[in-house]
């Protein structure tokens, strides 16, 4: 027995650094494809610049600009966000021993819809307004939602399970029901308010990262501290409870934290689905259903994943620009159907 446990967390070791790795590679290849050719010799030196020894890396002033203000920032809020919808992920199906919840289960995008599409709406006369609001609607929204969510599910007769489930998906309905009726009255900004649902990761600098980067660590932190009591979660409340563990309050601590961290993600960069479903599916795959391994790996199998997806989206149809919604869904849905599918022979 005890040659299995180590050969399976030195296994799981083995994972996390491969897991690390992709993560660097996905960086790197992202930064060195894009519109502009760079020379990827030089490129390499400027991102090894601070090692003692390396030379300079001759770029001009021009290719320095295009790597340090328009490259960059957008691959690390693209690590950002896909780490935070995927650590979300694990961490709402861990709580609510549900393989199916996603980051946006209690009406986090709902309410962050709802608040983009208002901020818009009364921008369309005063767009730099609008524009510099929306992150902080569509964050106040996402955590807005959830509260009420929540609210409705304690007062069901103690936050159950089943009770946060459904408040959620009543409380997502009202919101994208007046969400829409918003919108159909004022079609002047439909396109605006559909790019945005759409997701996007386009950003004129590092105001977005910085934007997003404290509550990134904060909850991700919280969540990876609260990777041994999900899984005494998954014993059942009952159980729980008997090993001296406050449930609700896991819970309560556990949605705070990944809802935290989803509005983040929704703030900056819309609304981007299947990352928070199909990146912690697959790391169940690999490692087991260990949450205390699960929600690290999740955070670096998300960096990588959107890394990835949002230079599809800016690749695939240059010099044009995919919405970075529609490649995770385009990627995400058959993805998502194979891992049930083999789940379903493995069960």
């Amino acid at each position: 027995m005890p040659l299995t446990s180590s050969t399976s967390r030195g296994r799981r070791l083995a994972v996390i650094a491969a897991a690390l790795g992709l993560v660097m590679v996905s960086v790197l290849v992202a930064v060195l494809i894009g519109p502009v050719d760079l020379p990827s010799a030089a490129i390499v030196r400027e991102l090894l610049a601070w090692v003692p020894g390396v030379n300079e890396s001759g770029l001009s002033d021009q290719h320095r600009a295009i790597l340090w203000e328009l490259r960059a920032p957008r691959v690390v809020l693209a690590c950002l966000v896909g780490a935070c919808l995927s650590v979300s992920g694990a961490a709402y199906q861990g709580a609510f021993r549900n393989p199916l919840a996603d980051p946006y289960l209690l009406g986090a995008a709902a309410g962050a819809g709802l608040g983009a599409t208002l901020v818009l709406v009364a921008g369309s006369s005063g767009p730099a307004a609008g524009t510099a609001m929306l992150p902080i609607a569509s964050f106040l929204g996402a955590l807005g939602g959830v509260a009420l969510a929540y609210g409705i599910g304690g007062s069901m007769g103690g936050r159950t399970t089943t009770g946060l489930v459904l408040a959620g998906v009543a409380v997502a309905s009202f919101l994208t029901a007046l969400q829409t009726f918003v919108q159909q009255r004022n079609l002047d900004t439909l396109r605006e308010i559909y790019t945005w649902i759409l997701g996007r990761l386009s950003t004129a600098g590092w105001s977005d990262v910085w934007l997003m980067l404290p509550y990134a660590v904060v909850s991700i932190t919280v969540l990876m501290l609260h990777g041994r009591l999900l899984d005494v979660l998954g014993l059942g409340d009952d159980e729980a409870a008997s090993l001296g563990i406050a449930p609700a309050r896991v819970r309560l601590i556990v949605v705070v934290a990944a809802s935290l961290a989803t509005a983040a993600a929704v703030a900056v960069a819309g609304l981007i689905g299947f990352v928070g479903i199909i990146v912690p599916h697959a790391v169940r795959l690999v490692v087991g259903t260990s949450n205390r391994w699960v929600v690290p790996l999740s955070a670096l199998g998300g960096a990588a994943f959107l890394v990835l997806a949002d230079l599809a989206a800016r690749t695939l149809v240059s010099p044009g620009e995919l919405p970075i919604g529609v490649v995770t869904a385009l990627l995400g849905a058959p993805a998502f159907a194979l891992l049930l599918r083999r789940a379903g022979r493995m069960a």
